[in-house]
């Protein structure tokens, strides 16, 4: 049965054009082609990228964090209490205001108390500054080494100039050793990106992070067995070419930069806009759509990329619209945050009481303005 069905899966009617067999794609004469038995080397790669984040972490970004003077904000601790922790983990984080009036009979506390204590609870489960700090400097490093890597790879190729250069003897197209290791690296990253998701920074978009992330590794992994090569390397050059100005702007917004991180969004979004909601719908998916056809009549492995295009493109628009929010918050003034992430929050009502007592208080500490908070 299982040889029947990997039989079915590596049918060439499924991911060849008509008349193609794999036979075709054979190492000969001294040319070398992309097998999907080359991609079982990103599963160990991945856990290496594992090893090389958490030494890179400790001994480069935190210390960095300390340079930067990232600092962290006092966190006031909710009050152990059996009766509310047990709710908190096992119904709900954020309790109706039934629930609170019910918990506060049990726990004889006021409802006023019940909801500092869920407020404090919350807030200890949020990842601290540092992490976000040494998470961005990762991604940042990665990011920036893998759009330089790939600006290198292709520079130089006359699909990166003429498009209709990306099927020139489709799919009979020998694989250089630069584009061998782009893609292992890149495909071995997101997977370890995938791997540690449950454990990094949890944001609003988690869902959509983890089907871009899944979406990203069954195109590159398609697209190295089907030998969509050179339409995959210029995909993922470009995808690279923003993403690191974010990154560097949220290590900039964690190290109270301010200006400097919102010059740096601004840059990244105009590059995010050009290059995800321009140049890859009308340029790169033309190209995977439109000029395969003048070749070869549509087949599955046609469709299924294509389609896979598609659900990235939908996440890039979704992510679009967030950054266009933030920039007109930069616009008129106020300060830019990342419109993913969950804010912290304070604790008006102890602070009110706190206020009429002594005045504005920071950490027990009075102070002239404590309106400015980091955010992410």
């Amino acid at each position: 049965m299982f040889q029947t069905l990997y039989s079915y899966f590596w049918w060439e009617r499924l991911w060849l054009p008509a008349n193609l067999t794999w036979a075709d794609l054979e190492d000969r004469d001294g040319r070398v082609y992309a097998k999907a038995s080359d991609l079982y080397i990103t599963l160990p790669l991945a856990f290496l990228f594992l090893v090389v984040r958490h030494l890179f972490e400790t001994y480069v970004a935190t210390p960095l964090a300390g340079l930067l003077n990232v600092k962290e904000k006092v966190r006031l601790k909710a009050t152990p209490n059996a009766v509310l922790e047990k709710f908190y983990a096992a119904t709900s984080k954020h309790p109706k205001q039934a629930d609170v009036e019910m918990l506060s009979k049990k726990s004889g506390c006021t409802v006023r108390q019940v909801e500092r204590w869920f407020r404090r609870r919350r807030n200890q489960d949020r990842p601290s500054l540092l992490k976000k700090f040494r998470e961005a400097s990762w991604r940042f490093t990665f990011y920036l080494i893998a759009f330089i890597a790939g600006m290198a790879v292709i520079v130089d190729k006359p699909w990166f100039y003429d498009l209709r250069e990306v099927w020139k003897g489709y799919p009979i197209q020998s694989v250089l050793p630069s584009q061998y290791w782009y893609y292992m690296i890149e495909l071995s990253f997101y997977w370890s990106l995938l791997f540690s998701i449950a454990s990094d920074v949890k944001r609003k978009d988690f869902k959509e992070q983890i089907i871009h992330h899944v979406a990203t590794i069954i195109l590159i992994s398609f697209s190295w067995f089907a030998n969509y090569v050179r339409a995959g390397t210029l995909i993922m050059a470009l995808h690279d070419s923003s993403d690191y100005l974010l990154e560097s702007a949220k290590m900039f917004n964690y190290a109270g930069w301010r200006n400097t991180c919102n010059n740096i969004f601004i840059i990244f979004a105009a590059v995010f806009i050009i290059t995800r909601l321009v140049i890859l719908p009308f340029w790169i998916m033309h190209c995977t759509m439109v000029y395969p056809l003048d070749l070869y009549p549509a087949f599955f492995g046609y469709y299924f990329f294509n389609v896979m295009m598609v659900v990235l493109q939908s996440l890039h628009i979704f992510w679009a619209y967030l950054i266009i929010r933030m920039a007109q918050k930069f616009i008129t003034g106020k300060v830019v945050e990342d419109e993913r992430s969950d804010r912290e929050e304070t604790d008006n009502s102890e602070e009110e009481e706190e206020v009429a007592k002594n005045g504005p208080l920071s950490n027990g500490h009075p102070v002239l303005n404590n309106n400015h908070r980091k955010t992410d």
